[in-house]
């Protein structure tokens, strides 16, 4: 999968399917089951750190985690997520985190932020790294929404959400993610712009689908958004395995023969 395949698919009608990795054994399960692209989420910083959102996790956590996603990846588009403060300071700044993470071996970046992020979009393209945008409910202005809370239910709120997308797209975004808003606003931007939109809680009118890895695998479940669909329960397997080594040990029955040499 590359930039132009993933462009294509708009074109072609085909659905994105997107999954958050952050560690080479789940890239290549990911992989296995023939997932497009894999984003190297900075929600990393809570599902796999146990932060309560996304904004203390650094440059060097993110390159570290995107360096085993692209190590592993052999098919699959890997995007990388810029963290907070790691672009938002200077445009000279953003292009040469942005570059790094090409040096860590992914083929994208993707940054948080509308129409006042066009000039860093732009000038990362002009010197050909690719970039995807991200609009609506964008975790690392939590503060500033006043907590994870759908975006753009006011048609003003509405109006600019589109203009965002059109300014993202004009600056070379490759692509857009749209977080947590109304399903007619997702409809609306999807159809106004020429590149693929990934939907995450903004509906079915996307070109495409992200959810994170660990929500969908049934893993994390301290809180649970509404427009995640659990997929497995892993969470509750593992306990159960757990607990079954744990009695095994303490009876006496693990290690048995046949798990001991001779």
């Amino acid at each position: 999968m590359t930039i132009l395949d993933f462009q294509q698919a708009k074109r072609d009608k085909k659905k994105l399917v997107v999954v958050t990795a952050y560690d080479a054994l789940f890239t290549r399960i990911v992989e296995q089951a023939g997932i497009q692209a894999i984003l190297v989420g900075d929600s990393l910083g809570v599902v796999v750190q146990g932060k309560p959102n996304t904004l203390a996790v650094t440059m060097e956590e993110m390159l570290y985690h995107t360096k085993l996603v692209a190590s592993a990846a052999q098919r699959a588009l890997v995007i990388a997520d810029m963290p907070f403060m790691s672009y938002q300071a200077s445009t000279e700044e953003a292009v040469r985190n942005a570059g790094r993470f090409l040096q860590a071996g992914a083929m994208a970046v993707k940054l948080e932020g509308g129409g006042g992020m066009a000039d860093r979009v732009r000038a990362m393209t002009s010197i050909g790294i690719p970039v995807m945008g991200h609009l609506g409910m964008t975790p690392q202005s939590v503060h500033v929404l006043g907590g994870y809370k759908v975006q753009g239910k006011m048609k003003d709120r509405a109006a600019v959400l589109l203009d965002d997308a059109k300014a993202l797209e004009a600056a070379g975004a490759f692509g857009l993610v749209l977080e947590a808003m109304p399903v007619s606003v997702a409809k609306d931007i999807t159809e106004a712009i020429s590149i693929p939109t990934i939907g995450i809680g903004a509906g079915p009118c996307c070109d495409g689908q992200v959810l994170v890895l660990y929500d969908l695998l049934g893993l994390f479940d301290d809180f649970v958004p509404k427009f995640v669909k659990p997929y497995a329960h892993l969470k509750t397997d593992a306990l159960q395995a757990i607990r079954r080594y744990k009695e095994e040990v303490e009876q006496g029955k693990f290690p048995s023969d046949s798990e001991s040499y001779h």
